[in-house]
């Protein structure tokens, strides 16, 4: 059963663990640029992963999957200011050159904001030094900043191509427990997926991103299954809270749908953010906030009125039966303190 801390070892844990705040998925938008002649801003946001097309060329030259700018002849460097997601702190980047190998950014450093509006007078500071950079390749840089921020501005030296940019962190949430509806588990509150008994299909991590699926592949999905047995998937909530609705949306998917599902839950305050197997094996025995119910292919499916009200919960754990694909995951109730 694969956890997200035990999932891709090689990669630092801030970013198998931290929400991508600079997805173009979840809403972050390019800003400015000081040149996007090869390739715009837009690419190097996207959720997907950087390809190559040997034989696709553009009015200006050879396409590629990301960020590139002209080459400088009259000195100074590039930049590119970036709208985040949504206001958060920032725990590392992955600044990403694959497949950019005589055209890469040789160094880059990065900047960050919190602000409605970039304007000239907008006051920046340094969160990543100077770091350099190689072709074709993955750069993992963790943030010392614990300040929230709204917009980065990315630096490269002295001109040339990123592929990705990622900024691994946590949204803020202000869970004051004003009564308020909000989706508890949505990424953008801060929802985590911490575990999960297979996602071999999709981009599980869009389940709990905004706005519905445009395809198949977003969303969560997995083998079918050839043993007895169910699919399952853990969740931490944004923020503590009181859960008045579910909303189960099989967008998409018309002949691969799960028959059921069922939600339960846990009040887990003084857990925190490390995750174990303890944890795992511990949600199975989790209070059911909604008994297993029936879902149809390619629909939005609310429940509340079959909901049981177990007081405020900070993790969840959503099960279908016997497998599946499911497009989003809303988990619709009220905070009942800060977020986790």
């Amino acid at each position: 059963m694969p956890t997200i801390e035990s999932m891709n070892p090689d990669i630092p844990l801030f970013a198998r663990t931290g929400i991508n705040l600079a997805s173009a998925g979840l809403g972050a938008k390019p800003v400015s640029a000081s040149d996007e002649f090869f390739a715009p801003v837009e690419r190097m946001l996207a959720d997907s992963e950087p390809i190559f097309i040997p034989d696709k060329f553009d009015d200006h030259g050879k396409w590629m999957d990301g960020w590139e700018t002209r080459r400088r002849r009259g000195g100074g460097h590039d930049h590119a200011i970036i709208k985040l997601a949504a206001p958060g702190r920032l725990l590392g980047f992955d600044v990403d050159t694959r497949h950019f190998t005589g055209n890469y950014a040789p160094a880059c450093r990065i900047e960050a904001a919190s602000t409605k509006e970039i304007t000239e007078d907008t006051l920046w500071a340094e969160i990543l030094p100077h770091q350099p950079l190689g072709p074709s390749a993955q750069h993992y840089f963790r943030c010392q900043s614990f300040e929230s921020w709204t917009h980065l501005r990315l630096h490269i030296y002295p001109d040339g191509g990123v592929a990705r940019l990622r900024a691994y962190g946590v949204p803020e949430l202000d869970a004051t427990g004003d009564g308020q509806e909000i989706d508890l588990a949505a990424a953008l509150n801060g929802g985590r997926i911490l575990a999960m008994s297979d996602a071999h299909f999709g981009d599980y991590r869009r389940l709990l991103a905004p706005g519905r699926g445009i395809n198949m592949g977003e969303g969560w999905e997995t083998r079918r299954r050839r043993e007895p047995g169910y699919d399952w998937m853990v969740i931490a909530l944004g923020a503590r809270g009181f859960i008045d609705g579910l909303r189960v949306d099989t967008a998409h998917f018309k002949g691969n749908f799960p028959d059921r599902c069922s939600l339960q839950a846990a009040d887990l305050q003084s857990f925190g953010d490390g995750l174990t197997q303890a944890l795992v094996t511990d949600s199975m025995f989790w209070k059911t906030v909604l008994p297993e119910v029936k879902l149809g292919p390619d629909a939005i499916h609310d429940f509340r009125e079959e909901l049981q009200d177990l007081g405020p919960v900070t993790h969840i754990r959503f099960n279908i039966f016997p497998d599946g694909g499911v497009s989003r995951l809303r988990v619709l109730g009220r905070p009942a303190g800060p977020a986790l």
